[in-house]
């Protein structure tokens, strides 16, 4: 699809419900409410489909109206695949009519999908669609959309950001976006039980591979010990990856009983999707993720072996 088509539809659709992906980040509610608001500006009902907000988004709802109506069209914002959707599958894994996403391991399979893997963040092609759609930039659209950026580029220093990236964000800027608050809110900013749960990962820290590799592992019993929300959780993924030396590093989330959540984050080329799709997963090259099923000592050594051997 172009831009254009993906617009054309969007004019011609009301009742619009809008997908944002399970453990959320900022990017999908960047996505969410920055394309809610334009479609609320033009008239439609709009309304953003959560499982849960966290705390520190919770500033991208300004400006979003509540309206009441029975949802007609649906569209996925930065969901690569199905499984992503977590508790809201069931109801809308079937009905999705439009995908708009920035992974090119992009999974689900309908007619009207918009996918671009050169977009650093899924909120740089809402960007432009609000633009397609002749809708003025507000600051809260503005807030929203850079949020997305930000936070999907590690605050621009991620191999994925492009000078179209910070062309975007300056124009957002320029708009008018608290980038300084979102920034320190975002990347500087944290609870004390983020500094005790960091504290108790460098404990689960492994190295493997000569040093080229890390692992960490949140367990079910950390997060009840320390009282840890999601909101404490966000950007953990990135600690392997800071460490000199280390090319590919994995976080371990223990989701329930011997079920985990992989994150993998990578520097120096190593492509982090193409190591993922080794277990059913993708995602982008130096950011991706999958599940595995196991006791942990079974999946950790899985992991090693396997990264050990891609590395």
């Amino acid at each position: 699809m172009t831009l254009k088509e993906v617009c054309k539809i969007l004019k011609n659709k009301n009742n619009i419900e809008i997908l944002t992906h399970s453990s959320p980040d900022g990017d999908t509610f960047g996505c969410g409410f920055a394309l809610c608001l334009a479609l609320q500006s033009m008239g439609k009902n709009a309304r953003v489909v959560v499982e849960k907000l966290p705390s520190k988004f919770e500033f991208l709802t300004k400006g979003v109206k509540e309206q009441d109506f029975q949802g007609e069209f649906v569209v996925s914002v930065d969901i690569a695949a199905l499984s992503l959707l977590g508790s809201n599958a069931e109801k809308y894994k079937d009905i999705i009519d439009l995908c708009i996403d920035h992974h090119g391991s992009n999974s689900i399979e309908i007619q009207d999908k918009y996918v671009d893997a050169q977009a650093a963040a899924a909120c740089e092609i809402i960007y432009q669609i609000i633009l397609e759609l002749g809708v003025k930039i507000t600051k809260e659209i503005a807030n929203c959309l850079y949020t997305g950026i930000s936070t999907d580029t590690g605050c621009f220093r991620f191999s994925n950001t492009t000078a179209q990236t910070h062309r975007i964000a300056a124009d957002l800027m320029e708009t008018g976006c608290d980038f300084e608050i979102i920034n320190k809110n975002m990347f500087e900013t944290k609870s004390k039980a983020r500094v005790e749960l960091e504290k108790n990962l460098y404990d689960t820290m492994e190295y493997f591979a000569e040093g080229k590799g890390a692992i960490i592992c949140i367990s079910l019993d950390m997060l009840e010990r320390l009282n840890i929300n999601n909101d404490d959780i966000e950007g953990i993924e990135s600690i392997p990856r800071l460490i000199e030396g280390v090319v590919l590093g994995i976080t371990m989330k223990e989701k329930e009983k011997n079920s985990y959540k992989i994150s993998v984050r990578t520097n120096d080329g190593i492509n982090a999707s193409k190591f993922c799709e080794k277990f059913g997963g993708g995602g982008h090259t130096a950011a991706a993720g999958c599940k595995l099923s196991g006791e942990y000592e079974t999946v950790k050594e899985k992991l090693i072996k396997s990264a050990e051997e891609f590395i």
